[in-house]
């Protein structure tokens, strides 16, 4: 089941996932949201919450602290 989240302004988004290669060529996964449903769709990892700005409404996931 991917995970959804309703900001504050009402809008749901998806989580979604990518693996990319950096410069260097270590490979790290990112996170990003889309107002659709797509086949990248994931779970949000242990040890990760969501952050909205609160003056947008834009959604990020950053690492517990």
């Amino acid at each position: 089941m991917a995970y959804t989240h309703k900001n504050s302004k009402g809008v749901t988004y998806h989580l979604n996932s990518k693996a990319v290669v950096l410069r260097g060529g270590k490979e790290q996964t990112i996170y990003y949201f889309s107002k659709d449903n797509r086949p990248e769709a994931t779970d949000l990892p242990d040890g990760m919450n969501v952050n909205e700005n609160p003056r947008n409404g834009f959604l990020t996931v950053s690492r517990k602290k």
